[in-house]
């Protein structure tokens, strides 16, 4: 598998470099039908992103009234809880900038598991005007921006290697227990991800050099490496790393 890579050399400037993508994905989105769509991840590389986004020069680059924020998955808690991606994301950026709290659509993690991914992908059609049937590739039919981090297992959103989730095709949003997190989590399934106009995953640290190097350069095995699997129909996936994280990478057959 190859991708659209950019190696940076630090956490931080990879931090810089996509809030900037972020900002220009919005600024095309909103210029061109009105809204931008984006899909947040959870995690500490995302964390230093979502900072840099809630200050300037970049914060008021973003018409924040016109984005509306959904979430690629999220773990099953309450949204105070210390480990829900709501709260990091509502605490590092949203709450630190004007987008609209009607804009904001998070997983209701506190629900039962099953009702809160329905809640969810009913969430997500009204948004994207898709009432039945399968996701769609058209301009405002579609989520504009996912960002994606990658678990040392290969797993990304929370797709993990033998997952019912990582094979679905039909629904939208699954949820199903996470035993390598003993938790249940709900996430957007492969569907609605690669219906998107443009996925980024963001990866850092020398822990995660091993599995970015199995994914991007190893065989195609999704089964056993979900994120080998998210390559958008109609759209692209870029891959931001750190040196560390790309140390491995042009060591041969890995």
């Amino acid at each position: 598998m190859r991708a659209d890579l950019e190696v940076l050399p630090s956490a931080g400037v990879l931090a810089d470099v996509a809030a900037g993508q972020f900002v220009a994905a919005a600024g095309d989105a909103i210029h061109a039908r009105g809204a931008f769509v984006v899909a947040l991840s959870g995690g500490s590389t995302p964390r230093r992103t979502y900072e840099r986004l809630a200050m300037e020069p970049l914060g008021s680059r973003v018409m924040w009234s016109r984005v509306q924020v959904l979430w690629g998955d999220e773990r099953c808690v309450p949204p105070d809880h210390g480990e829900s991606n709501y709260r990091m994301a509502r605490e590092t950026l949203l709450d630190r900038v004007p987008v609209p709290a009607a804009n904001v659509h998070r997983i209701h993690g506190e629900d039962d598991p099953a009702a809160a991914a329905a809640l969810y992908e009913a969430t997500l059609r009204a948004l994207l005007k898709t009432p039945a049937g399968p996701p769609r590739t058209a301009p405002g039919a579609r989520i504009d921006l996912v960002l994606l981090g990658l678990g040392d297992d290969g797993h990304t959103a929370s797709l993990f290697p033998g997952s019912a989730a990582a094979h679905e095709r039909t629904r939208w949003v699954m949820a199903e227990y996470a035993a390598a997190a003993s938790m249940w989590r709900v996430t957007l399934t492969l569907a609605v991800i690669n219906a998107a106009a443009e996925v980024l995953f963001l990866v850092s640290g020398g822990a995660k050099a091993g599995v970015v190097r199995r994914v991007l350069e190893g065989p195609y095995r999704p089964q056993e490496l979900p994120a080998q699997a998210i390559a958008p129909s109609n759209g692209r996936v870029r891959w931001c790393v750190d040196a560390a994280a790309a140390a491995e990478l042009g060591k041969g057959s890995p």
